[in-house]
C-alpha cells in the first residue's frame, strides 16, 4: 500500500516528474498505469497502460488538457483519448469482466486487469507508474502513488483511456439490456439504476456479488 502523503503536495495538473526521475536513471520505457470501473454494480473493469515518448521535449504542451479522468467530462475524455493514442510510444486498453469479477474478488481482479495490461505491451517496461496499487505478481519495478491520476502524466493518460473504454462500452451494453439506464449510470449505483434492478432484477452485465451484498442490506434498512 501507498504510504501515506501531504494532499497539499498534489500539483494542479499531472506532471512528468516522476516519469523523467526514471528516464534520466536509464528506464526510458515507463508505462503508466490505471483502471476505471472499479465502484460499479454493472459491467466490466477497465484497465489502461501507456508508454510515453521519453525524448519529447513538448510532450506537455502536446498533452495540456491531460488530467485525472474524473475531473474531466465525457466530451473532455473523448476530445483527449485520440490525441494520447497518438502521442504514446505504445498503449493497451484491457478488461475483466463482470462474471471473472465474481469469481475473483475485486480485490484479485484489480491486479489482473493490470497483468493483462503489461503482458499486451509488446516491450516490457523498465518502470511501472501505478495509482495506488502495487502488483506482487508482475516482476518489474514499480512505484505506487496515492492520487496517482493527478500527479503523473502517464497515469492520467491511462486513467483517460480506461475510463472513455468502459464509458463508450456501457454505452453500447445499453442498447442490448434497456431499462437500466446504462448509457447515463454507466453501471454505477445510481437511484434509477437502483429501481430498474427492483423492477427488471439483474442482467447478465450485473456483478452479482456486488449487488446480492447491496440488496441483502437494503433489506435490513
Amino acid at each position: 500500500m501507498a504510504k501515506r502523503f501531504d494532499p497539499e503536495l498534489i500539483p494542479p495538473y499531472p506532471t512528468l516528474d516522476f516519469e523523467k526521475s526514471f528516464w534520466q536513471h536509464g528506464s526510458h520505457s515507463v508505462a503508466g498505469l490505471d483502471e476505471a470501473g472499479r465502484g460499479a454494480l454493472a459491467g466490466p473493469l477497465y484497465g489502461a497502460a501507456v508508454v510515453l515518448p521519453f525524448e519529447e521535449p513538448t510532450l506537455n504542451e502536446q498533452l495540456l488538457g491531460v488530467r485525472d479522468s474524473k475531473q474531466l467530462t465525457f466530451i473532455e475524455r473523448e476530445q483527449l483519448a485520440p490525441v494520447i493514442m497518438a502521442i504514446a510510444v505504445e498503449f493497451v486498453i484491457v478488461s475483466v469482466e463482470p462474471d471473472e469479477i465474481d469469481s475473483l474478488g475485486m480485490a484479485k481482479a484489480g491486479r489482473l486487469v493490470f497483468q493483462r495490461a503489461i503482458s499486451e505491451l509488446k516491450q516490457k517496461p523498465g518502470h511501472l507508474l501505478i495509482d495506488y496499487f502495487k502488483i506482487p505478481e508482475i516482476d518489474i519495478p514499480q512505484t505506487c502513488l496515492v492520487k496517482g491520476d493527478q500527479r503523473s502524466l502517464s497515469i492520467a493518460c491511462a486513467s483517460i483511456l480506461a475510463k472513455q473504454a468502459r464509458d463508450q462500452r456501457m454505452i453500447e451494453e445499453a442498447t442490448k439490456f434497456p431499462g437500466y439506464l446504462f448509457e447515463s449510470n454507466k453501471g454505477y449505483g445510481s437511484p434509477e439504476h437502483l429501481q430498474a434492478i427492483d423492477l427488471l432484477g439483474l442482467c447478465p452485465l450485473h456483478r452479482r456479488s456486488f449487488c446480492d451484498h447491496l440488496l441483502q442490506g437494503r433489506l435490513f434498512d
